[in-house]
């Protein structure tokens, strides 16, 4: 493989290689690729990563294999090695992580667990939802050393002819705490959506289906 040159970057399967990173039927699952490329730039051997949402443990299995030290810590445990905890709550010292990397919701469209607290039951018309991703982010600066990076994975949501422009409003959030690097847009391949009924759908009724993530990288500065 080789690291990626443009800000758009687009990964048809999950995982690379011959060997599994994570799960591909979970939901919302980030592509292997992705974890792999920010690792390439933004980490060394024996860095310590951070991943406070890591669902089915994609970015462990990469981390592993790339020779970083890793935790993986999730509402929902589905990676053996993720570890339960509430990404607003960090257990770890100030200043003291490498790199975080983080595929948050963007509203309440997927089921991710059954536990009350999770974010992503909280739709992204109401404004608790950016509360609780600001806390997310306050705890990511918090425990990231300065002149680290964060690479934060989010959506924009169309749902029932209204647009809400998750990404854009996270962005403002996370400019609060970090300054910019770049942004990637991620093509999007999975979702649901992508069959031949909603493209028709999509013309005839004149909306536009979700083609892509945001991938904000973004550094500690103090």
């Amino acid at each position: 493989m080789q690291i990626e040159s443009t800000t758009l970057w687009d990964f048809p399967r999950q995982n690379y290689g011959s060997r599994s990173h994570g799960n591909n039927k979970y939901h919302g699952v980030t592509p292997a690729q992705v974890i792999w490329n920010l690792f390439q730039r933004y980490t060394k051997v024996g860095d310590l990563v951070i991943d406070p949402m890591c669902g089915s443990g994609t970015t462990i299995d990469v981390a592993e294999e790339l020779n970083r030290r890793v935790i993986g810590y999730d509402l929902n445990l589905v990676h053996p090695k993720a570890i339960k905890n509430d990404a607003r709550q960090i257990p770890l010292q100030d200043s003291f992580v490498d790199f975080v990397f983080i595929d948050s919701p963007y509203s309440d469209n997927i089921k991710y667990s059954n536990d009350p607290k999770c974010i992503g039951k909280i739709s992204c018309e109401n404004k608790q939802f950016f509360e609780e991703l600001e806390k997310v982010a306050k705890e990511i600066h918090r425990i990231l050393k300065a002149g680290k990076i964060v690479g934060w994975v989010i959506a924009d949501q169309w749902v029932k002819r209204k647009f809400a422009p998750v990404g854009f409003l996270m962005y403002q959030i996370l400019e609060k705490y970090f300054e910019p690097v770049d942004i990637v847009c991620l093509t999007r391949h999975s979702q649901t959506s992508n069959t031949g009924i909603w493209h028709h759908r999509a013309r005839q009724y004149n909306f536009y289906l979700r083609g892509f993530k945001y991938l904000f990288i973004m550094r500690k500065i103090k």
